[in-house]
């Protein structure tokens, strides 16, 4: 028999969240030269015209002061073989790039190869929520690598999807 549901422990309103497979995307862009970025399961798409996605940052982030005056973000949605590449973007310390082969665009956006999919995006709108930012991104221009499976946050571990059934 089911009970009624608990007041929000922030724990247990952790583990509820967990309980929803999500993709993983890298968040990222130039800064003096240097690539800078973290890594966000908060993605979503949000509309078609105009193409808008979304990602939820943290107030206490350290990262998102140094994106959040670029013209260009690079979003990448990660592949399941970029489960370490995950790990060292979501760091708090250490060369978050380490072994990481990027790709640049003109205009500043950080790109991860071998990535399933790229966005080029710029801030359409941040809208404060909670403990969090919602940034909408309008997505420019983009590229979708067919063939490469992405990678799936679900309790609190990476996952790969099954293959389909012909």
């Amino acid at each position: 028999m089911l009970t009624a549901p608990n007041p929000c422990d922030p724990a247990e309103l952790r583990a509820a969240y967990g309980t929803f497979p999500t993709g993983v995307t890298a968040v990222c862009s130039l800064r003096d030269g240097t690539p800078v970025g973290f890594a966000a399961s908060s993605f979503v798409p949000v509309s078609l015209d105009p193409p808008l996605v979304s990602v939820c940052v943290q107030h206490t982030s350290a990262t998102w002061p140094l994106l959040a005056d670029r013209e260009r973000i690079g979003l990448s949605v990660l592949a399941d073989t970029q489960g370490t590449a995950c790990r060292q973007l979501a760091s708090k310390s250490g060369d978050r790039f380490a072994g990481v082969s990027v790709t640049t665009t003109q205009q500043g956006a950080v790109l991860l190869d071998e990535a399933a999919a790229w966005l080029d995006c710029s801030i359409h709108q941040i809208v404060p929520a909670g403990d969090h930012d919602l940034v909408l991104l309008k997505v420019e221009a983009m590229r979708v690598h067919p063939g490469i499976p992405p990678l799936v946050f679900h309790a609190s571990r990476f996952h790969s999807l099954a293959a389909a059934a012909a």
